[in-house]
């Protein structure tokens, strides 16, 4: 008699490999597949060159001003080798963004390729659009759109600092997972400067319909912002705590955020 097997149940919450069965002392031939399309889906996403040219017509149709940058990595296989690359400007994107200085923003969004450029294409725009309203609502000045090319975390501190911004979001494609290929991850820091360390980073990660949504995203995203612009920090002296309406301040979830989370 074969029992049936109780994780079965759990794979409509997840897309996580569970539940997969066997065959004999194996996986069933259908897991095996499967497994082997998800590894050739995070390396593809990997892999994938950056349209930033794509991203831009996105965010122009938003009303976004964007600038394309580059990372000191001068290729992928650069960026793969040397992490440290990735975390600065490229001597002539520094010098362009220096030119913009004196424009001062409350806060400078980031979009860069990271390690999944799939993540970047599918969310960015998107997490943008539910984004603008909060900003909006906060009074919040933004600067031109930063895409950059061979991207790392840091180098959004290297962008803030150029522009003199008060804020900075980074939105980067994360390390794709073998069921989640297409996951953006967004990294907010206060005072942004060249030298910060990750603990002095707010991140919000997995974002994609299948993960954390976009509106609910932007609603963590601009509550962070909210507290950090009161407080005048970032990373972890700054609990995300936007869970609780009794914290609510002037940012309140929107009624689409209200109905995603009922939904859930």
């Amino acid at each position: 008699m074969t029992l049936p097997d109780a994780w079965r149940s759990l794979t409509q919450f997840t897309d996580a490999r569970i539940a997969l069965g066997r065959s004999g002392a194996s996986l069933p031939t259908r897991e095996v597949l499967k497994f082997g399309l998800a590894h050739a889906q995070a390396r593809d996403a990997i892999h994938q060159p950056f349209d930033s040219n794509k991203v831009a017509q996105g965010l122009e149709c938003l009303g976004l001003k964007t600038l394309t940058v580059h990372s000191a990595a001068p290729d992928r296989h650069s960026f793969l080798q040397r992490p440290d690359l990735g975390r600065q400007l490229s001597l002539e994107s520094r010098n362009q963004l220096t030119q913009l200085r004196n424009d001062s923003p409350d806060l400078v969004l980031v979009v860069g390729d990271g390690l999944s450029s799939w993540a970047v294409h599918r969310q960015a725009c998107e997490l943008i659009r539910a984004l603008l309203p909060y900003l909006s609502e906060l009074s919040l000045s933004l600067g031109p759109v930063v895409l950059a090319h061979q991207a790392r975390v840091a180098l959004a501190d290297d962008v803030g600092e150029c522009l003199h911004a008060k804020a900075v979001a980074m939105l980067i494609g994360e390390r794709p997972g073998l069921s989640s290929p297409d996951s953006l991850g967004v990294y907010m820091t206060w005072s942004p400067s060249r030298g910060r360390r990750d603990a002095e980073r707010n991140c919000i990660s997995n974002v994609r319909p299948e993960g954390l949504n976009w509106d609910a995203a932007a609603f963590k995203l601009a509550w962070l912002l909210e507290q950090a612009f009161i407080r005048r920090l970032s990373g972890v002296k700054l609990k995300d705590e936007s869970d609780n309406p009794a914290l609510y301040g002037r940012v309140k979830p929107h009624l689409t955020q209200v109905n995603a989370l009922r939904e859930k």
